[in-house]
């Protein structure tokens, strides 16, 4: 089987009537507005293009030596654009908005000045909240690599582990508190976070905790923080309505965009016509046994569709797993180590894996059902194509 459609292949825009497409309807499942599937074809750019080369050094930084001697350690010599425009700029103390394409180095560009100022001062605490538990756990463990012989701690709070463990690390008064909307405010609510304390805020992927419905929690946790304070704010994408919301919550902040084009230039980006909605499951079992499919991020809507295609893809001598809401955090955990040391062949995934997650080397991210949005689609795609290596994105469109 060959993935290119016939009407439609990398580099090749040819126009065709999508207007007749419409998904079956599921029950009393609303219909939405499709997305033109032009949109998913885009041929990867040559990368013979002009690096960017920093002019600054991590060195040059004014930032404590011990601090330096870890970002040395994970191989870092010279920040990336956000990296290089937001720190010091941070180290100031002042508010940011950074815009930048997802793996371009946001979460060091954040937690380098924050480190840097906790451990100057003690008495500091950060607050940093993501939409997502993956998320949450991947900057969690940034910080420590960043923080490592610097005696601070962190505490990570997020949904689908124990709230007990969660409220006794608290107890220690943490330097950083990592966390998802949810928890944070179940903690708030039993009493076991104060957030008087805190002079510092993170929000990461702020448009996707708009999009998905945590603005009022977002509101809530802001209210109780310390009206004296740093914020810091960081996206890919940020809609008219999250800069609305932002304007609301910071004053005269500094916005950083080093944001290009919506997707990645080495990225191929093409889809598969689906005529016959039955034969889906086989045609993406076609694809993943193509040379070259090593490591396959595969999108679904919906939880229950995405774990049916997993027993499927299992059943049929694929080594796949899977991650979505209805997984426990130890389960989503164990797959995400699964894929990311190549144990899988296969991970599939609901939204909740399209945001900020740093997974090396993927080949392909396939769309088996459609993103709703285009800003969903652009993160999707982005977990291929990462630090600079080719990568593939597939849409099947019905």
């Amino acid at each position: 089987m060959h993935y290119r459609s016939r009407s439609t292949s990398f580099g090749n825009h040819r126009s065709t009537n999508y207007s007749n497409y419409r998904r079956p309807s599921y029950g009393r499942r609303r219909e939405k507005p499709k997305l033109d599937a032009n949109l998913f074809v885009k041929r990867a750019q040559p990368t013979t293009s002009v690096e960017y080369v920093s002019t600054a050094s991590f060195s040059t930084y004014n930032i404590c030596n011990e601090l330096k001697r870890n970002i040395e350690a994970r191989g870092y010599n010279n920040p990336t654009p956000i990296q290089e425009q937001t720190i010091p700029i941070l180290l100031e103390g002042r508010d940011v908005i950074g815009v930048a394409n997802t793996g371009t180095g946001k979460t060091a560009a954040f937690l380098i000045p924050l480190v840097n100022k906790v451990f100057l001062k003690r008495s500091e605490r950060v607050l940093i909240v993501t939409p997502t538990r993956e998320l949450a756990m991947q900057i969690a463990d940034e910080f420590r690599q960043f923080s490592r012989g610097m005696n601070l701690e962190a505490a990570l709070c997020i949904g689908g582990a124990g709230l007990f463990m969660q409220a006794k690390n608290l107890s220690r008064n943490p330097h950083f508190v990592i966390g998802t909307p949810g928890r944070l405010q179940d903690l708030i609510r039993r009493q076991k976070l104060n957030l008087n304390t805190f002079g510092n805020v993170v929000l990461d992927e702020v448009d996707r905790m708009v999009d998905i419905g945590f603005i009022k929690e977002i509101e809530s946790l802001i209210a109780m923080l310390s009206p004296v304070r740093q914020s810091l704010f960081f996206s890919a994408t940020v809609s008219g309505k999250t800069k609305e919301i932002l304007n609301k919550f910071v004053d005269q902040a500094e916005v950083v965009s080093v944001k290009s084009q919506d997707t990645a230039e080495n990225i191929d980006q093409d889809v598969v016509y689906v005529h016959d909605r039955a034969k889906k499951p086989e045609m993406l079992q076609g694809l993943l046994r193509q040379e070259g499919f090593d490591k396959v991020l595969v999108f679904g809507q919906t939880k229950w569709g995405i774990e049916r295609l997993t027993r499927t893809l299992v059943e049929n001598g694929f080594k796949a797993t899977s991650i979505h809401s209805n997984k426990s955090q130890s389960q989503r955990k164990k797959a995400l180590e699964l894929f990311k040391s190549e144990k899988v062949q296969v991970l599939l995934a609901t939204d909740v894996a399209s945001r900020g997650l740093d997974i090396d080397n993927v080949t392909h991210v396939i769309n088996y059902d459609a993103p709703e949005s285009y800003d969903e689609y652009i993160h999707r795609i982005g977990r291929t194509g990462r630090a600079d290596k080719k990568g593939i994105a597939l849409t099947f469109v019905e």
